[in-house]
């Protein structure tokens, strides 16, 4: 705009003043005009249309005034003396991690901070968040132009409710059996403080929790003495079951026994023998076979 500016008001300027600087120049003197004129309008006409990109915002600066309503994405129409400022309205994220790939990327350092047991552990975090389109105007006016909302809420408003929440916790339950409840605390303080400053808090992930290694040999013991402890007692459930089928097959052995026992008269077990030995006269190598006692013996022939 202002080098087609420029250039209308020299035109002007020179179809104004031919007469004086240069009388041979005097029957062009009318192009110029009107050349200057068609240049300032086309000026003022680029000027007054703004195209916004779609996932973002524009935010309008008159005179150091920011006003109040935005530009949407697509083609506006504005006043041509105002200034446009873009403001990023997609999700965007701000991680504090030790990787070193994530270093490069919009992140931090992870977070070292101190459990309520006086341990220090180191927290690997991501924030997605984005700016509330209307209030893009206020985050100009309060906080500054650009990402300058990065430094001076992102971060520190992050980084600090972090450690006021970590505090609550030990570091073991931070690192097992708390961590989930850790997590929607620090999402809903993060919430407010967004809300407050204009921007929106999508999610919160708490990637990593690393404590001292003092202690996480602790837990390691633990967690290994504890697999131990549930091995054995499936090996003493085991031992109990064998045991158990043992007394119950012997219990049957002893009943079957004494049912037998109680049964066997005399003349069952006489006739019992008779038949015992009367199969075995009928084998091949059986002659004569003497049954009974000196008073009743019988004798069987065999074939």
């Amino acid at each position: 705009m202002s080098s087609l500016l420029f250039l209308g008001i020299i035109l002007l300027f020179i179809g104004f003043t031919t007469k004086t600087l240069n009388p041979g120049l005097l029957r062009f003197s009318s192009l110029f005009k009107i050349g200057g004129i068609l240049a300032i309008i086309l000026a003022l006409l680029t000027a007054s249309i703004r195209i916004i990109e779609p996932g973002k915002v524009g935010v309008k600066v008159l005179f150091g005034e920011v006003k109040e309503n935005i530009l949407a994405s697509g083609l506006n129409i504005i006043n041509p003396l105002i200034k446009v400022e873009m403001f990023d309205i997609t999700t965007q994220t701000y991680t504090m991690s030790g990787t070193e790939t994530e270093l490069t990327q919009l992140s931090d350092a992870p977070i070292r901070v101190l459990s309520a047991d006086g341990l220090e552990v180191t927290i690997d975090m991501t924030v997605l968040y984005r700016i509330n389109p209307t209030k893009a105007p206020d985050i100009r006016r309060e906080i500054g132009p650009g990402l300058s909302y990065i430094d001076k809420i992102v971060r520190p408003t992050a980084r600090t409710r972090i450690r006021d929440n970590a505090v609550i916790y030990n570091a073991i339950d931070l690192y097992s059996t708390k961590r989930e409840e850790f997590q929607t605390k620090i999402f809903e303080s993060i919430e407010l403080d967004f809300k407050n400053r204009g921007l929106i808090l999508e999610n919160l992930l708490v990637r990593n929790i690393s404590l001292p290694s003092s202690v996480k040999a602790a837990i390691e013991a633990k967690i290994n003495a504890e697999q131990d402890a549930q091995k054995m007692q499936f090996v003493l459930q085991k031992e109990r079951q064998e045991a158990e089928r043992k007394r119950v097959e012997a219990t049957g052995i002893s009943d079957y026994q004494q049912i037998l026992t109680r049964s066997l008269t005399d003349r069952l077990l006489e006739y019992e023998r008779i038949k015992a030995l009367q199969n075995l006269v009928k084998s091949e190598n059986a002659k004569v076979i003497i049954m009974g006692d000196t008073k009743g013996a019988s004798v069987l022939i065999g074939k």
